[in-house]
């Protein structure tokens, strides 16, 4: 067995929340009287955290005490509406579960805050992640390695036997900032030109190939 533990992303690798992180960003901006972003918009926003996420969505030169409303806003609307339109990409499941089945220990490392993240998890993944780590204020988010680094430490994981899978150009710089190599996935919010110019060591179009690579 080449890999034995393996540290996913979330949005955009095992999920695609897209469209319900649009509608709540959309919903903070109109209640701010600001106009709304397409998903293309949201799509080149996202990876690096909520609160960076509604910094990109605001207009620009929007005052810091605004911009904070706005994030308020759009966290409480995540919270209650995070699960309308998001879904598991296809064959994520199956994919999962066939890697339990063969004995690897997966996390979930994301940008994104813990509370929706493992709420999230529990919805879509209930029983198929060994470990959920998100954002929260005492642990610096991606590309930054503590998240990937805390939660191998909780699968009893070492670097020789772990592998990252992501989506984004944060995904591979977290990847290499954690000494691990990358599976970059083209299914996701970046295209393959971005995992490519990250350097990412093996990119995929098909869920299945992330078995035949950690085998």
């Amino acid at each position: 067995m080449k890999f034995k533990y393996i540290v996913f992303d979330m949005d955009g690798t095992l999920l695609n929340t897209l469209d319900d992180l649009r509608d709540s960003v959309n919903f903070a901006l109109t209640q701010k009287g600001y106009p709304n972003r397409s998903l293309d918009e949201i799509r080149s926003f996202v990876g690096n955290g909520v609160a960076l996420l509604v910094h990109r969505a605001v207009p620009s030169g929007t005052p810091e005490a605004d911009e904070k409303e706005c994030l308020a806003i759009f966290k409480k609307h995540y919270e209650k509406n995070m699960n309308n339109k998001t879904a598991p990409y296809p064959g994520v499941n199956e994919m999962l579960k066939k890697l339990q089945d063969n004995g690897f220990k997966m996390a979930v490392v994301s940008n994104k805050f813990e509370p929706a993240l493992k709420e999230l998890c529990k919805l879509c993944f209930n029983g198929l992640l060994d470990i959920v780590v998100g954002q929260v204020d005492s642990r610096e988010q991606k590309p930054a390695p503590d998240g990937v680094w805390y939660a191998m430490e909780q699968l009893g994981a070492d670097p020789e036997s772990t592998v990252y899978v992501g989506d984004s150009e944060v995904d591979v710089l977290t990847a290499k900032n954690s000494k691990l190599p990358c599976i970059g996935v083209t299914w996701g919010f970046r295209d393959r030109a971005v995992l490519e110019e990250g350097g990412a060591e093996y990119i995929i179009d098909n869920v299945e190939d992330i078995f035949n690579i950690v085998k």
